[in-house]
């Protein structure tokens, strides 16, 4: 996922960029499917996919007026506003990565999508499959797809559950049941290192996870950021808070396009565009891109 963007200027410092910061080479990391499986070396590889394609968008002349990213992806879009620089917010990246790989490895559990489930049906499920164990809505992505999180017995049962009710589970390929309280052992670390990094005012304001509303407030965005962990990614929220600003049109910079899905189902009428090549950036920035 990353070789294409090594093919920008732009795009090549920031992968050489992360690189040079890990002392490790991330474009052979990105096409190593065993490493890819470790929370310590996709989140960094993300990052720097993310950020690459945004600094090529930039180059290519799009201007933004707001940002957003879903989990990881809001360590890209504090950088990308010039909240946090890029090494700095490496470093972190770092630290979260290492810290969420050992609380996974000491509070085992998992992490399942529902489809056909808004937010409200999404607890309703959790709370009636929770038992002893713990479980929550992790992820509010749509209003029509949840993201459940929690203890592997627990969402076994909420998968049956799902299913009684008419929804579809999907199991999530994921090292371990991310923004639920199972990630409590690995807050110290990544609140210890938030503790020690400046942040400044956005260029253009960014909406935390934790409260899927946009704000400019550096104090803000540092606060939300060590809820971060534990918490809920309130994404469908976060789209429709955008939306009301009058942001009429979404960029999915970086791999994938399931955000650019999830935005279309969320605010009817927007217009979202993956951007996972250079030449789609060019696209998009002569006004030639289209959702696809």
């Amino acid at each position: 996922m990353a070789d294409g963007w090594l093919e920008h200027p732009e795009g090549r410092k920031v992968i050489e960029e992360v690189s040079d910061a890990m002392e490790r080479d991330i474009a052979v990391l990105s096409r190593d499917e065993e490493a890819l499986k470790t929370t310590e070396v996709v989140q960094p590889a993300l990052f720097a996919c993310d950020l690459a394609a945004f600094r090529v968008l930039e180059a290519d002349g799009v201007r933004f007026s707001g940002a957003a990213g879903h989990s990881l992806g809001e360590f890209v879009a504090l950088v990308a506003a010039g909240a946090l620089e890029l090494r700095p917010a490496l470093e972190l990246v770092l630290t979260r990565g290492r810290a969420m790989q050992r609380a996974s490895e000491e509070r085992s559990g998992t992490m399942t999508a529902l489809i056909g489930v808004g937010a409200e049906d999404g607890v309703s499920i959790a709370d009636a499959a929770r038992g002893e164990d713990v479980l929550v809505v992790a992820n509010e992505n749509s209003p029509k797809q949840v993201v459940l999180s929690g203890s592997l017995d627990a969402i076994d049962r909420a998968e049956g559950i799902a299913r009684e009710r008419g929804a579809k589970a999907m199991r999530l390929r994921v090292a371990g049941a991310f923004h639920s309280a199972l990630m409590e052992p690995a807050v110290a670390d990544i609140d210890d290192a938030i503790a020690r990094l400046e942040f400044a005012a956005p260029a253009f304001p960014v909406v935390p996870n934790v409260t899927g509303s946009p704000t400019s407030d550096p104090e803000e965005l540092r606060n939300a950021l060590r809820r971060h962990v534990a918490s809920p990614v309130r994404w469908e929220p976060t789209i429709r808070s955008l939306a009301a600003t009058g942001v009429d049109t979404i960029v999915e910079a970086g791999p994938g396009d399931v955000l650019t899905k999830l935005a279309r189902r969320t605010v009817e009428g927007i217009r979202a565009v993956p951007v996972r090549s250079p030449g789609e950036a060019a696209a998009f920035a002569a006004g030639t891109g289209t959702p696809s």
